[in-house]
């Protein structure tokens, strides 16, 4: 038998657990975690966005239920593109997001650095990681350094953002990491899924963690599905997420996006850890 132990993290899970909006997801779920990740996938148009009236509930809710929350920044905008006027629009409009839900204060706010497809494909020769010949790679980390320079300007302090592993090696971001000092979510399905040394990243950047998000990942014959059950995790995978869970103080969210995968990571999670409150 496992032996539990009383976790160190806080634990959230994601606003879109039932097919519904936002604040009707805190309300279900907010007795049972610590934090809830509010997902803002969309910036437009404009009315996507909470209102500020929703903004007002989630405080009041977050007062009821003792509840915290972090903001996941849009993916449909970005800072990496080759138009300088797009990454522009792209800072001004996380701006315009972090300044809606300010009065919240959210644990982190986290940001996707994107990279094309055929970048990602260039990148798999490791010699050419090291070396960093690529001249499109190349590009795209000086994209990405102008629109991180370009959303710094508009004045967001770089400790209220963290930035997340994504599906490529992040050792070809780090650099931009720490010359703008700024914190990391790892997901740690990603990692999984993709190959990468997530105790590494752990290790590397463990004293500037806000997140880190946590799903499943289930090795099929023909692909690799992620964001499903916890309990879908091959066992070696999961002993090696739940060495860095053992310690760790921020939080670990739960980044599924349905009831029957919530339900079945948390059951998985409770036999782990003796403070977890099953649905």
């Amino acid at each position: 038998m496992v032996k539990k132990k009383s976790k160190t993290f806080k634990l959230g899970t994601t606003s879109f657990i039932y097919p519904d909006h936002i604040l009707p997801n805190v309300k279900k779920l907010g007795a049972f975690f610590d934090e809830i990740e509010l997902l803002i996938f969309e910036s437009y148009p404009e009315d996507v966005l909470p209102s500020k009236n929703d903004v007002d509930a989630l405080l009041k809710a977050s007062q009821t239920f003792n509840l915290t929350y972090n903001i996941h920044l849009p993916t449909d905008i970005s800072l990496t593109c080759d138009s300088s006027e797009e990454r522009q629009k792209a800072a001004d409009t996380y701006l315009k997001v972090i300044e809606r839900f300010d009065s919240l204060h959210p644990t982190t706010h986290t940001l996707h650095l994107e990279m094309p497809s055929q970048i990602k494909l260039d990148v798999l020769n490791l010699e050419e990681i090291k070396n960093q010949q690529n001249d499109s790679l190349k590009q795209w980390i000086e994209n990405t350094y102008h629109g991180l320079k370009a959303l710094m300007a508009n004045g967001v302090n770089p400790d209220i953002l963290s930035i997340e592993t994504l599906d490529y090696p992040f050792s070809l971001v780090e650099p931009l990491v720490t010359e703008f000092n700024l914190p990391v979510c790892i997901d740690l399905g990603h990692g999984i899924k993709y190959g990468y040394d997530i105790a590494q990243v752990f290790k590397t950047h463990q004293s500037r963690i806000p997140v880190m998000h946590l799903h499943g990942v289930e090795f099929l014959d023909s692909k690799i599905k992620d964001h499903t059950r916890l309990d879908r995790m091959p066992e070696e995978h999961f002993a090696a997420v739940l060495s860095l869970l053992e310690n760790y103080t921020g939080v670990v969210s739960l980044e599924v996006f349905n009831l029957e995968n919530l339900n079945y990571s948390m059951d998985f999670l409770s036999q782990f850890f003796s403070d977890i409150i099953r649905k």
